[in-house]
């Protein structure tokens, strides 16, 4: 039985081979540059909650994790080190979802024993919604490695 992509699906695939042909050939700070700019434009593109959720959420990750660098993943605004995302938005919007998430990837150093979560649905931008994404966004990108529980 053949595998039906939704269009939101298939357009995301899109988006990561365009980011793909668009680094393509570059290297280091100029690759890194054209990441930061993906990130940036992906953000002014958003609208109601969801722009205001990836702009507080990256300017959270330039405080807190600055090693990490701003690119986008299948569109989504993302941060990553070594090129590997480690944490990232996905926007309401993307997949006619009721709530915009931030995503953490296996490279987040967030393991807790032998259960944990890497997605956070989030409604609304408060302090307490900021402290604990701070918390998660240091602890995710703390150089400590994975422990299985």
């Amino acid at each position: 039985m053949a595998t039906v992509f939704s269009e939101a699906e298939r357009a995301a695939m899109q988006q990561a081979a365009d980011e793909r042909r668009a680094t393509r050939g570059l290297k280091g700070a100029a690759k890194r540059e054209a990441e930061r700019e993906a990130c940036t434009t992906a953000i002014e593109q958003l609208t109601g909650f969801d722009q205001t959720l990836a702009s507080r959420f990256h300017v959270l990750v330039t405080e807190v994790a600055p090693d990490l660098d701003p690119k986008t993943w299948y569109g989504f605004p993302s941060y990553a080190r070594d090129g590997k995302v480690v944490t990232f938005v996905q926007p309401a919007s993307k997949f006619g979802s009721r709530y915009a998430t931030i995503g953490f990837q296996e490279d987040a150093a967030l393991d807790d024993g032998a259960m944990w979560a890497t997605s956070f649905a989030v409604v609304e931008w408060t302090d307490d919604v900021e402290g604990r994404l701070r918390d998660l966004v240091r602890r995710a990108a703390g150089t400590g490695g994975a422990t299985a529980g």
